[in-house]
């Protein structure tokens, strides 16, 4: 049996991490909201995310992409995340979303060259690291939502 969703849409909202996580037009299995990165370069801005529960929740893991462009080795142009997490061969169904949003958070604030969807930019962030951070500052600066009060 899928766990209560609204305890856990209770908890993320709780969570200091993200705001504004809310089901998406009234489907308690896709909730939408905004994640805050607390490290530069991505702090100046919100990232928008979406997290979909499949049908076999908890069995199966959730899809969790972002709909806000980042400049980020681990993320790929269509706002897909490389997140152990939540593939099939590490998904544990006793995870919670709030687990899923913290380990995002956490990849966006540290970003790991052995978790990558572009090679290019994980070069970059290894070989020229300030270069890296200009970019993806600039790239917050032109995409991100502005952070909520």
């Amino acid at each position: 049996l899928p766990r209560p969703f609204p305890q856990e849409l209770e908890e993320a909202r709780r969570w200091e991490g993200a705001r504004d996580v809310r089901p998406l037009d009234g489907n308690v299995r896709r909730w939408g909201g905004l994640l805050l990165p607390n490290n530069p370069p991505y702090n100046t801005g919100a990232f928008r995310f979406e997290l979909t529960f499949s049908p076999s929740h908890p069995l199966e893991p959730p899809c969790v992409p972002l709909r806000t462009p980042i400049y980020h080795p681990s993320v790929d142009l269509e706002g897909r995340v490389c997140q152990p997490l939540t593939t099939h061969a590490l998904w544990e169904p006793a995870t919670r979303a709030i687990q899923v949003l913290q380990d995002l958070l956490l990849q966006l604030d540290s970003p790991d060259p052995q978790r990558v969807l572009r090679p290019d930019v994980a070069r970059e962030l290894q070989e020229r690291p300030e270069e890296f951070r200009r970019r993806a500052e600039e790239h917050t600066r032109l995409h991100a939502e502005p952070r909520p009060d």
